[in-house]
């Protein structure tokens, strides 16, 4: 019986510290489609496509914790009354405390929203 225990621990942990790294990773996803879900609906307030890319900049860079970073925000789609604004991220975050079970120290995930533009708004 004790042998069967010793060899089972360290299973057991390294498929605990598994499942603490999916459960990361769907975190990590869900703040990222946030992150740009917000950012989206903040560029789509905007009159212009530079505030709007201002603004989606600004939001993500607040909504996003300091172990995530992303590489990449890109604003864009059709600027003008019934057009939409998509806004693209890339973004990385560390796993450094799962080290344990030879995770990779970072791991990259994109997230995408389009939200419409009012179509009875003026826009420059």
């Amino acid at each position: 019986m004790a042998v069967e225990i010793v060899i089972l621990t360290p299973v057991l942990f390294a498929f605990t510290l598994l499942v603490v790294l999916f459960g990361k990773y769907v975190g990590l996803r869900g703040d990222v489609d946030a992150a740009a879900r917000d950012a989206a609906r903040e560029a789509s307030l905007q009159t212009s496509a530079a505030a709007g890319q201002a603004a989606a900049r600004q939001t993500v860079a607040a909504s996003l914790d300091g172990g995530t970073t992303c590489q990449q925000v890109l604003v864009g789609g059709t600027w003008g009354p019934g057009g939409e604004v998509v806004v693209t991220l890339r973004c990385r975050t560390s796993l450094a405390g799962l080290g344990l079970i030879g995770v990779p120290g970072s791991v990259s995930v994109e997230g995408e929203s389009a939200v419409p533009l009012d179509p009875y708004r003026s826009y420059e």
